[in-house]
């Protein structure tokens, strides 16, 4: 559309606008709502631009922004301006990260409030509360159906109180990020509920069908997410006399975003918690947003398309809130979420690096790094304004979605690699001390992911369980390898709670009939403050793992190349138990830390001098950042102790 006659219709839905909105404060409103609506209306118009009612809901979409600015408190609008002026701010190597249930590590957001300075303790400033809206008593897929988007649930406190906390972090310098479901609502949300009574108006917020007619011609492309628990795409609804779509759960209904009505709800929804102090929003499932038959409904072009609106509209109304892509696809498909801009994230500017995550357990498996190595190379690199969350393990299942290519390429069998996995972190050879749990074991295929806490997956449950103090030593070492490189790898490292204190798997969810068949709940645990406190008292692991944490996010936080300007360089080192990389500066010639990462359960050996400048006494003797000491070097070459890390730069 000629940007001419964008503006004209700006003016025409400006003018229509009720007095209320007109008649407040709307100059930076005014400028952003100028800056993007070229955009915004041709993203709406490519949507939505066929349907008869397209100028009325345009009108809708223009009120919608203008009034959540309204609500915006003062406090977050200068935020947003001092953003708007240092816009990579979140590139910084300052931010560590924790995700974490609010009752699992507080009980709720009054207790999470008090424990602020636990995180302070640590380092951590930025904490992600995982679902806190209100949800149904029994099951909830983790509390990931929602059945009201703007109420807190009781359990976990009330808005006054997210307020509260939100304040307390803010001036703490500390981050809130949130959860907002985009996908699908809990049959027990309102919209579903009038569906139910009739309403076409709301069940034209799903995907609602009289006969299996169209269901099944979906049913013939659509993968199913979860084949053994919740099978097929579609529930049957006795009271509404329909189909709906349920691609996860039978009590999670899709919602219909080719209705303009949906986006627009869920985008005030998205802006209402920037405007209660969410600094950065999940957004959960975008890879699900569009529907097409014929298709397997993920990552379609119109979901990104979507995502591209959301943010250009969140630019005019709260333009310093981040989002997140929870998006766990192909290396191939998941840089998509931050955008197709050459440089700004049009989408969502951080995205789970769930291939590195999953690349990592494989090399803690096999005690070596060559699928993670060649992993690696295969991960597209990001635009320059936009960043990884770089993460061991979160609150759902390990998969091992890697690429069979690149297992073919390091000399594996795919289908026997990722079987050999899942034996392995099932505990199901002599040699292994994982405690893992099997999730979505299909029995056919043998395919199945991985639940279990961090602690229990590397040994540490085990190794405390029978005394074995030198398997122990080995948990420890592995615990802190593994955050040694979601710290450097290059984005924002994100923690996982419990895993700072050595947390095992907690199988009291086994008690609860709502959790029991969902083996993801053994490594949600509720934090044991009194074992917690342990961290303070020298000869428990708990003090070992959070101490080391402790130090390491700490220099983390002093070292500029660490910083996520994609400024990293894998190196091939010819030993396929180690993993290396070098992070330069882009403004400083020889400000660079090598980090070397021994996965194996033997010391290495790497020749220094193969290292293009390493090595060299004119640039200065070499240092390990982290531990603060030279590292062992004999006759130039250097020697990495069985599961260890160097950072290293040359003084």
């Amino acid at each position: 559309m000629y940007e001419q006659q964008a503006h004209t219709l700006l003016n025409d839905i400006l003018n229509e606008i009720e007095a209320g909105v007109s008649k407040q404060d709307l100059r930076y409103f005014y400028t952003r709502l100028g800056a993007n609506f070229y955009a915004i209306h041709s993203l709406f118009d490519r949507l939505y631009g066929d349907r008869e009612d397209f100028q009325t809901q345009a009108q809708k979409l223009v009120e919608t922004m203008a009034k959540q600015y309204i609500r915006r408190p003062e406090d977050l609008r200068q935020r947003d301006i001092e953003r708007e002026a240092d816009h990579n701010w979140f590139l910084s190597q300052n931010w560590i990260g924790m995700a974490l249930y609010s009752h699992g590590f507080a009980k709720d957001l009054k207790g999470m409030e008090s424990h602020l300075n636990y995180f302070q303790e640590l380092g951590v400033n930025m904490v992600h509360i995982m679902p806190i809206m209100q949800c149904p008593q029994g099951s909830s897929d983790g509390g990931y159906a929602i059945s009201n988007f703007r109420e807190i649930d009781e359990r976990a406190g009330t808005i006054d109180d997210l307020l509260h906390l939100s304040r307390a972090m803010h001036e703490r310098d500390m981050l809130l990020t949130m959860d907002v479901v985009l996908n699908h609502t809990s049959d027990e949300h309102e919209w579903a509920q009038k569906a139910r009574q009739g309403d076409k108006k709301h069940q034209d917020y799903y995907y609602t069908f009289e006969t299996r007619n169209i269901p099944d011609m979906f049913e013939q492309s659509m993968p199913e997410v979860f084949p053994e628990t919740s099978p097929g795409n579609f529930t049957w609804d006795e009271q509404m006399g329909k189909w709906v779509m349920t691609v996860f759960n039978e009590y999670q209904w899709d919602l219909n975003y080719s209705n303009p009505a949906v986006f627009i709800e869920m985008l005030d929804v998205i802006l209402f918690w920037a405007n209660q102090g969410a600094d950065i929003l999940r957004l959960d499932a975008v890879a699900f947003l569009w529907k097409k038959i014929g298709s397997t409904c993920q990552n379609e072009r119109e979901a990104h398309l979507i995502l591209q609106l959301l943010k250009d509209c969140c630019q005019v109304t709260a333009p310093g809130v981040l989002y997140i892509a929870e998006a766990i696809v192909a290396p191939v498909e998941v840089t998509k979420y931050f955008g197709e801009d050459a440089v700004i994230a049009k989408e969502c500017e951080i995205a789970y690096n769930a291939t590195f995550m999953a690349l990592m357990w494989d090399a803690v498996a096999t005690k070596n790094a060559k699928l993670l190595n060649q992993g690696i190379k295969s991960l597209p690199v990001k635009l320059e304004r936009a960043t990884w969350l770089n993460y061991i393990r979160c609150h759902d299942d390990i998969g091992l979605g890697f690429d069979d290519r690149d297992i073919e390429i390091v000399g594996y069998e795919p289908r026997g690699h990722r079987k050999f996995l899942i034996d392995y972190f099932m505990g199901r050879f002599d040699d292994s001390h994982a405690r893992g749990l099997p999730f979505g074991e299909n029995e056919k295929t043998g395919d199945a992911r991985i639940s279990g806490s961090l602690a229990s997956l590397v040994g540490l449950e085990y190794a405390v369980e029978v005394g074995d103090l030198e398997a122990e030593a080995d948990a420890i070492k592995i615990i802190l390898l593994l955050h040694s490189l979601i710290m450097s790898f290059g984005g924002i490292p994100l923690l996982y709670y419990g895993d700072e204190v050595g947390t095992i798997n907690d199988v009291s969810y086994l008690d609860d009939p709502h959790k029991k068949g969902d083996s993801r709940w053994v490594h949600r645990p509720v934090v044991d403050w009194d074992k917690a406190e342990l961290r303070n008292q020298p000869g428990n692991y708990q003090y070992e793992i959070f101490t080391a944490l402790k130090r390491m996010i700490a220099v983390r936080k002093e070292i500029d190349v660490f910083a996520d300007f994609n400024n990293r360089q894998l190196i091939d080192v010819g030993n396929e138990h180690l993993f290396v990389f070098e992070r330069y500066s882009v403004t400083q010639q020889f400000d660079r830390v090598l980090v070397v990462a021994n996965f194996n359960d033997k010391p290495q050996h790497l020749k220094v001098d193969q290292l293009v400048g390493w090595g060299d006494p004119q640039y200065g003797e070499v240092m390990d950042l982290y531990s603060g000491q030279r590292p062992d070097i004999f006759n130039n070459t250097l020697v990495i102790p069985a599961f260890s890390f160097y950072w290293l730069q040359q003084n």
